[in-house]
């Protein structure tokens, strides 16, 4: 009966999950057991990076957030709050527990964009400079820069504060 979305997850696979979570992603709380988490993301790459990113900081810390762009059964993109807590911090992903808000009410996406674009608007809704992007993507900050460029054009914004506040919503 909780109001967010709540999983448990074990080596990036569905263990089981609330009401809250199969109706966010729309699919029925049984057909979700057993299976990858890669099917909640846009792209393959996506849940690799995310995966990089959350097994580094759930090593160090045993916890990770983020606010990212998932997907529904019915292919939506929507953005959602992400937090999660691991069972064993030297085994991260070996089980945790993981806690969804959806958030698309606040922050709609209005246009289409390709993966590398989502990544980048994910690291600059968190305030990250292209300095820091590139840093954790493992590319230069003037190609972050010409991604950057290519959502203001697309959001039709003339900085990257309008751009940022376009993202939030």
């Amino acid at each position: 009966m909780a109001p967010v979305g709540l999983l448990v997850s074990r080596n990036r696979y569905v263990q089981s999950c609330n009401r809250a979570f199969s109706n966010m992603f729309g699919y029925a709380s049984e057909a979700l057991k057993g299976k990858s988490l890669i099917t909640l993301y846009p792209s393959a790459t996506e849940f690799e990076h995310i995966g990089d990113r959350a097994l580094m900081v759930m090593r160090s810390e045993g916890r990770y957030s983020d606010d990212r762009i998932m997907k529904r059964n019915n292919g939506q993109l929507f953005w959602c709050h992400v937090s999660g807590q691991a069972i064993n911090r030297n085994d991260p992903f070996s089980a945790a527990v993981w806690v969804f808000e959806d958030i698309s009410e606040k922050r709609q996406i209005t246009t289409e964009l390709t993966a590398r674009e989502r990544e980048i608007a994910q690291f600059l809704v968190a305030g990250k400079s292209s300095k820091e992007i590139g840093k954790l993507l493992g590319i230069g900050y003037r190609t972050v820069d010409a991604h950057r460029a290519r959502l203001m054009r697309k959001f039709k914004v003339t900085s990257s504060n309008e751009l940022v506040a376009k993202l939030i919503g």
